[in-house]
């Protein structure tokens, strides 16, 4: 047969291919695996000083069972869509599900930190595996006239995950123990790898795409792995180490940028890449690639910011702070339908992403005028709201239009990049937010300091009334003279970390609207559809 009726017969065969199992089915089955997966980069965060004093570690040193996981996780990322070519897909997908459940059970089995921080990394390698195949098998398996409704089902894992992973790690460790939050994984894992093994195929394209192991580019491997690793260390780490002020993290970022930057000149020059770049050269995948920047660094600095005031400012309890962002999750899973189903099919999808990035804004200028030191749970819960009604109008479009005029030959590649983009940001977001808010805080004591004067009158006020309610509850004179310096002081640091929030609030603002104008660099289409082109 010449290369043309073979070419003939493929295209036809593809065309002709339909998934044996319900597309709904599949979509739900393989997005469990990826719900599991990212429950378990925020389900930790609330359990570290429990994990810390049961392994006899300092805090410090168990925020590392955090940093081996990201780090591993955000190696193997990028390069997932080839291990699925050499050993491919559907099988790929198996063994990251079964082995991520295994290294589930060995970390809540662990009796030390070191035995934690490895099967972290273990459980952090082979969860990277399966977010970037998720969306792969959902492209291939859906049309591009229905992928808008099957990324709804994607975006619950990515942003009810993160919201609701601090509430059920604080309930599990409180009720039970810390290492529920590992084991919790394991009915989930089981389910999702025979559902996966009944239900998915590999479609006759991604078995033609088969790669050898002996193809393995290992020089673009290795940059990768020193880039992507030393740059997830450094925002991990950075605020613990005080950032630029520690020569670790100089040396971190030194490393983070030569492998970054030789990663990108090998990977467009070799022959043979371990993962495709030529995807940027697709107009709506490479301003989706922004946009999933955006909206990474917004959905989880967000998810830090809000409990993080509620615990270290207001003194809520992980588990009551972690329920500040669940009834945000809901609100997002309710309008996630409609914008799909209802105006994705009327209005350009370029304009829902700006209107969401609009209403990120928006809600974050609107977080910056109620946060006040007295501020009440309802109004939390409903500023968390407001910050993520946007993402209704992001994740779905946004994922839609950036696929809807790649070659599906490359969407391997380019899920795996799509997804570490969005993490990457995620990390990045959160470090910055975590670094500003200690920066203004500092700012703002110093500014607050110059008022503590007698020459101030307002503070001579505050010193009387202060007085006079501790005489009131019964006080000595003495005792009342030892305790008024740090009431007033505590007064002050809550009061600088109240307005430290409200500057990184706007910061936030500012930066969701300055990536308005490149939305309208999309292709001008409604629901993801031929607006750019076609497959």
């Amino acid at each position: 047969m010449s290369g043309t009726a073979a070419a003939g017969a493929n295209d036809a065969s593809d065309a002709a291919w339909k998934p044996k199992g319900n597309p709904w089915l599949i979509a739900v089955v393989v997005t469990i695996a990826a719900f599991m997966e990212i429950l378990d980069t925020t389900i930790v965060n609330v359990s570290l000083p429990h994990i810390a004093g049961s392994v006899s570690a300092s805090y410090d040193d168990a925020t590392w069972t955090l940093t081996s996981y990201l780090v591993a996780n955000g190696i193997v990322l990028p390069i997932s869509g080839f291990i699925g070519r050499v050993i491919g897909r559907k099988r790929y997908f198996l063994i990251c599900i079964a082995m991520f459940v295994v290294c589930s059970f060995l970390c809540g089995t662990a009796t030390s930190l070191g035995q934690l921080v490895i099967y972290r990394c273990m459980q952090g390698f082979f969860g990277g595996g399966l977010q970037p195949n998720q969306q792969s098998i959902i492209l291939d398996t859906f049309e591009p006239k229905k992928r808008g409704a099957a990324f709804g089902v994607v975006a619950i894992a990515v942003i009810f995950a993160p919201a609701i992973g601090p509430t059920l790690g604080g309930w599990l460790t409180d009720t039970y123990s810390w290492r529920w939050i590992f084991w919790i994984n394991i009915p989930v894992g089981a389910v999702a790898f025979f559902s996966v093994l009944a239900l998915v195929e590999d479609p006759p394209w991604v078995k033609r795409q088969k790669a050898r192991f002996a193809d393995t580019d290992w020089i673009g491997l290795g940059l990768i792995a020193l880039g992507l690793g030393c740059l997830q260390v450094m925002m991990d780490r950075g605020e613990d180490e005080d950032w630029f002020g520690s020569s670790f993290i100089v040396m971190m970022a030194v490393l983070a940028a030569v492998g970054i930057s030789g990663a990108i000149v090998w990977l467009m020059t070799t022959d043979k890449p371990i993962v495709n770049l030529r995807v940027f050269k697709d107009r709506n995948f490479a301003v989706g690639s922004l946009m999933i920047v955006g909206i990474g660094a917004t959905l989880y600095s967000g998810a830090v910011l809000v409990p993080q005031l509620a615990q270290q400012s207001l003194g809520y309890t992980a588990t009551l702070a972690g329920l500040i962002l669940s009834p945000g999750a809901v609100a997002i899973v309710l309008l996630i339908p409609f914008v799909q189903r209802v105006l994705m099919p009327r209005i350009q999808t370029r304009y829902l992403i700006a209107f969401g990035f609009f209403l990120i804004g928006s809600s974050y200028l609107y977080s910056s005028l109620i946060v006040v030191p007295t501020v009440d749970f309802g109004t939390l819960v409903r500023t968390r709201i407001f910050q993520v009604a946007g993402l209704a109008f992001l994740f779905v479009p946004a994922s839609t239009i950036t696929y809807s005029t790649l070659p599906r030959a490359l969407n391997g590649d380019g899920s795996s990049l799509y997804v570490m983009l969005r993490n990457v940001a995620g990390a990045i977001g959160i470090s910055s937010a975590t670094a500003m808010i200690t920066n203004r805080e500092q700012v703002h004591q110093s500014y607050l300091q110059q008022y503590m004067t007698p020459l101030y009158q307002p503070y001579v006020q505050l010193q009387q009334t202060l007085r006079a309610a501790m005489r009131g509850l019964g006080y000595g004179a003495d005792q009342i003279t030892q305790m008024l310096p740090g009431t007033i002081f505590r007064d002050l640091q809550a009061q600088a970390a109240v307005l430290a929030y409200r500057d990184v609030f706007i910061y936030c603002a500012i930066a969701a609207f300055c990536v308005i104008p490149f939305t309208f660099l999309f292709s001008p289409s409604k629901s993801g559809g031929k607006g750019g082109g076609g497959h």
